[in-house]
């Protein structure tokens, strides 16, 4: 009882409480010099109105890197986690050392990448100098910004990988095991048995990518300032320019609440279509058979893709002819 208690006030203190001043501050003029009063919507009004042409702005410089951001680095953890999934020599080393960048402060990684992608001494540069390759302008440049900034990205991608690595471990082996002894190789494998036994830890990453992704805050804070030209003007750092640079704190307060219904949405419809492609073990789904390839524990054998026929709750083996009812599936 106790501990319920400490844990109520504390939601209640540090969380609960600030987001209610924030919302109240939300529909004032409020600044910390001459305080504020109450304006209703207006804050909400000039936002979307676009009387800022900077809030659009980062808007769209966000989306852009989490519509880049997100799907690389999923890709790029997943393939690692695979690799170190594997049995090599000397595997719990390399999965250190892929780790290790996460632990690592975030502003001594930005001072690291800043020098490595000065576009004027920089090591990149000079090595696509001695290659006789075309050097690029890297953070400096208005079209090359995002992308580097999403490279940058996958440097910090450890703990997404440890959580596939994770995920990888109860991918049961018989499923793997009864591919190879249909004949299928590597690909099939991974398309028919990995990927959609893994579907909830993708969609547990997915999520967290995209939240952590709108969030984005230090990297252009201490790397680019929002330049060059506002074309890394990413949301936070606009709305930290809005209360802390210029004083605007009631239309940074606005600017935040968008932000958490923004967050909101995008997560609500990631959860409301999840149940078509996201598969959790006991569970049956007719669409997850007729999609995917799963091993039940009734079936004489697994069947590849289109090897069976779904009808009127009837699974039937293309193979051997044999005709499975829904019942049959119960115990998978």
């Amino acid at each position: 009882m106790g501990n319920f208690i400490q844990s109520s006030l504390y939601s209640l203190i540090f969380a609960l409480l600030p987001m209610a001043v924030s919302l109240g501050l939300s529909f004032t003029n409020f600044n910390f010099t001459t305080g504020g009063q109450f304006i209703g919507i207006s804050n909400y009004k000039n936002l979307f109105s676009g009387s800022d042409p900077y809030f659009y702005k980062s808007l769209l410089v966000t989306v852009i890197y989490v519509a880049l951001s997100v799907p690389t680095a999923i890709i790029v953890s997943f393939f690692i986690a695979m690799l170190l999934n594997t049995n090599v020599k000397g595997k719990g080393f390399f999965r250190t050392i892929f780790y290790l960048p996460t632990v690592v402060p975030i502003v001594a990684m930005a001072a690291i990448w800043m020098w490595i992608f000065n576009p004027d001494m920089g090591l990149a540069n000079n090595i696509l100098k001695a290659m006789h390759l075309p050097v690029s302008t890297w953070l400096s440049g208005e079209s090359s910004v995002i992308p580097t900034l999403v490279f940058i990205n996958l440097w910090t991608t450890g703990s997404t990988m440890v959580i596939f690595l994770a995920g990888m471990q109860d991918v049961p082996r018989q499923l793997l095991e009864a591919v190879e002894i249909d004949g299928g190789g590597f690909w099939a494998k991974l398309l028919h048995v990995t990927i959609p036994m893994m579907t909830p830890t993708i969609f547990y990453n997915v999520v967290m990518g995209i939240i952590n992704g709108f969030q984005i805050f230090t990297q252009s804070y201490v790397m680019t300032q929002g330049g060059p030209n506002n074309s890394s003007l990413f949301y936070v750092y606009y709305l930290y320019r809005e209360a802390f640079e210029f004083g605007r704190m009631g239309n940074a307060c606005a600017v935040a609440w968008v932000l958490f219904l923004i967050i909101m949405v995008l997560t609500a419809v990631i959860f409301k279509f999840s149940n078509r492609w996201v598969y959790y073990g006991g569970e049956y789904k007719e669409n997850y058979f007729k999609n995917s390839n799963i091993l039940c524990a009734d079936f004489r054998r697994f069947v590849l893709s289109g090897s069976f026929v779904l009808d009127d709750q009837k699974f039937t083996d293309e193979h051997s002819g044999s005709v499975y009812d829904a019942a049959s599936l119960d115990s998978f």
